[in-house]
């Protein structure tokens, strides 16, 4: 069974072309499913409004479909954010007329430089989509113990709390003891549902839904963590060398208030302290308003909301 996760980026109408509508918050996913593989296309829905629309959507996805319609700032900032989340494989779909030598400068040097041109025709991007699917096959004993990301949740009679996400990594399977983040509590994993669909396992890609017993819905929060990974931990304070973005204009300044993205969290915080002769590479602390939950070594993405035409500023390696 394979799961590929795409972000549809640059674009609000092609998505529902290729894939069946289902679950809409500030992104809206869409499902195909052949046999025992699947994909799972997500739509930053209320981007550009909400930069967090476009976070979350890049940051869970391992593939990308970049629509361009036309050449602005707007392009800018989604080409450096699925760049600062690393987001390398990809197509790209041009409207418009726009012709690939418009684009391929904005491309050089980032994540995206190897994307593929492709034509916009919904019935051979299926085709291809549910192909790689089937190539991202994996099952349960691949690579370590697992962790989902809260999306949403809520209360299903006769089922109880269930959480909607997708694998960030590893693998856990039904009836498992897990840990939500950050209240701690430990929960049992009732069912798994994959596609509307009993699952035995949760593997890194699927887009599933766990039922949980142990907690309440109401208990839970967008951004909060079940897993089986001990490593998982808790951070209120980073500090380190932040990379700042070759398009990034200004230096990082004591009491700036920014937004640090990882998985499905964006967490207010202020900087503290920041030091060093290269501003696009300074040392900085920064003191956030709320934990922050991550693995060792992981990235998370810095975001100033205030920044005007780009709001992606960087990234910084978390403890």
């Amino acid at each position: 069974m394979g799961n590929l996760n795409v972000a549809v980026l640059g674009a609000k109408d092609l998505a529902g072309k290729i894939g069946k509508k289902g679950t809409v918050t500030d992104m809206t996913f869409y499902d195909h499913k052949e046999g025992r593989d699947s994909f799972t296309l997500i739509e930053p829905s209320k981007y550009p409004e909400k930069l967090s629309s476009l976070f979350y959507s890049a940051a869970m996805s391992e593939f990308a479909i970049l629509v361009v319609e036309k050449v602005d700032s707007f392009l800018g900032e989604t080409i450096v954010m699925a760049d600062s989340l690393g987001l390398d494989r990809g197509w790209i779909i041009l409207r418009n007329y726009i012709q690939p030598e418009q684009v391929k400068p904005l491309l050089a040097g980032t994540s995206l430089e190897g994307y593929e041109l492709r034509e916009e025709d919904p019935i051979k991007l299926r085709e291809e989509l549910i192909a790689m699917a089937k190539a991202e096959s994996k099952s349960a004993g691949d690579g370590t113990c697992g962790s989902c990301p809260v999306d949403s949740h809520f209360n299903v009679k006769g089922v109880g709390t269930v959480v909607l996400g997708s694998v960030i990594d590893g693998y856990f399977r039904k009836h498992d003891k897990m840990t939500v983040f950050p209240i701690k509590r430990e929960v049992i994993l009732k069912s798994i549902q994959k596609h509307d669909l009993d699952a035995d396992d949760g593997v890194k890609g699927d887009h599933v839904g766990l039922a949980l017993r142990g907690i309440e819905s109401d208990e839970l929060d967008r951004g909060f963590v079940v897993t089986t990974d001990p490593s998982v931990k808790m951070t209120r304070s980073v500090s380190g060398k932040a990379t700042l973005v070759k398009y990034w204009g200004s230096p990082l300044k004591e009491g700036m208030v920014l937004h640090l993205g990882h998985w499905m969290q964006m967490v207010p915080c202020r900087v503290v302290s920041v030091s060093g002769e290269d501003f696009r590479s300074p040392d900085v602390v920064m003191e956030l308003d709320s934990d922050m939950i991550h693995k060792p070594g992981d990235r998370a993405i810095i975001m100033y909301l205030e920044g005007g035409k780009l709001r992606v500023a960087g990234s910084i390696v978390l403890g």
